[in-house]
């Protein structure tokens, strides 16, 4: 079993559980409940025989990675308004960032000062259900090759395309096809490791059986050169990285390199993973915690009714995670080792759903909502992209 990380560690976030004993579903925070899982009961039991020692921990102070409450950041500032379901943020060299919205198939360049200014409708995107317009990055050498990335849903896969930008997108080259598309759990996210190599995150579509397939690109995290290649090191000799995952929407690393993802969990248990070259992060066989061999415990977990988490990113020594149907954001101290401490939620029900959550240049996090995408309430201005000055 798999489970270095600690039972403690791996189930900080599980202390935030008690409010919710219902089962609720984690499908973006939206209204439909799959089929149990087969084995549902045995992952929950084994998470919920744990919670206990690792609540004791947190309350005597001795959570991995520091127990104390952090004091809350100033409230957002408001950046931009008026966008519709905004899904990723990522920067280019000047502070500028690239947004992609999920319907519109728009990406959008948003200036520090808040102009927006749309670049392209990306050809190709069917934007229906949990799919569209999704992940965007940057290439590490955009001064050199001025690379952009984006990942979409077309007529019949979700596939991943570079273009060269320079105030317009030109040599459009498709580097991923044949990913699996569905209604549901299409992933989504780019982002380039410290490693120079560009990672995404894909979804298994509702059919459970293809996380566990490492020769299906479905419920996975993808590792590949800036031309679609598997990149030199993979486990399996194929862009799969790690395997076992419902619905990867977050990845994040911190100044030490260690890698963290959001996960989407059924009807009990959402996770933030620590993730390891070519391991197994169990689902559909495990729901959160399940000490069972040959599969890795998540870090920590939440509720499904507090998280729902979605964009991921680290600032100043914490994981901040955008939390959907749990309307708020977490703030998630790590310790160098790669080990979590408490959990403190951040603006809950302030904003609505959030989704995209991104470091700036300056330090700052730039925060997207979700409330245009059919399940959330949109209030004045929504949506919007948030700016938060992280604490330390």
């Amino acid at each position: 079993m798999t489970n270095r990380h600690g039972v403690g560690a791996a189930l900080l976030g599980a202390a935030l559980l008690a409010a919710t004993a219902s089962c609720a579903p984690g499908e973006e925070g939206g209204g439909r409940t799959p089929p149990p899982l087969p084995a549902a009961s045995d992952a929950a039991g084994a998470t919920a025989s744990a919670t206990v020692s690792a609540t004791a921990s947190v309350a005597a102070g001795a959570t991995p990675g520091g127990g104390e409450t952090k004091p809350t950041p100033a409230a957002p500032r408001t950046l931009v308004t008026g966008l519709t379901v905004p899904w990723a943020i990522a920067f280019l060299p000047g502070g500028d960032a690239l947004v992609t919205e999920r319907e519109s198939a728009r990406l959008l360049r948003v200036t520090p000062r808040g102009q927006v200014h749309e670049v392209a409708v990306i050809e190709g995107v069917s934007a229906s259900g949990e799919g569209g317009l999704l992940g965007v990055a940057v290439s590490p050498r955009y001064a050199a090759d001025h690379f952009v990335f984006v990942y979409f849903t077309a007529g019949n896969d979700n596939r991943i395309v570079r273009y060269r930008y320079d105030g317009r997108l030109s040599d459009r080259r498709v580097l991923v096809s044949g990913i699996p598309k569905g209604a549901i759990h299409n992933g989504g996210r780019l982002a380039f490791g410290p490693d120079g190599y560009l990672y995404a995150s894909t979804g298994e579509t509702g059919e459970r059986g293809m996380a566990q397939d490492k020769k299906s690109l479905g419920g996975k995290i993808l590792r590949m050169t800036a031309d679609g290649r598997p990149a030199p090191g993979n486990p399996f000799g194929t862009l799969v990285w790690t395997y076992g995952h419902r619905n990867v929407q977050g990845m994040a690393w911190d100044d030490r390199g260690h890698m963290y993802a959001t996960e989407f969990g059924q009807n009990t248990y959402d996770e933030i993973n620590l993730i390891e070259k070519g391991h197994n992060y169990g689902w559909p066989e495990v729901e959160g915690v399940g000490g069972r061999p040959g599969y890795t415990d998540p870090l920590l977990t939440w509720s499904t009714a507090e998280a729902s988490p979605s964009g991921l990113a680290y600032a100043r020594g914490a994981l901040w995670a955008a939390a959907l149907r749990g309307e708020r954001l977490w703030r998630v101290p790590v310790d160098g080792s790669g080990r979590a401490g408490r959990p403190a939620a951040l603006y809950t029900g302030e904003y609505g759903r959030l989704r995209a959550v991104a470091v700036a240049p300056d330090g700052t996090l730039w925060v997207g909502t979700s409330n245009k995408d059919g399940r959330g309430s949109p209030r004045d201005g929504d949506d919007r992209i948030l700016v938060v000055r992280p604490s330390s």
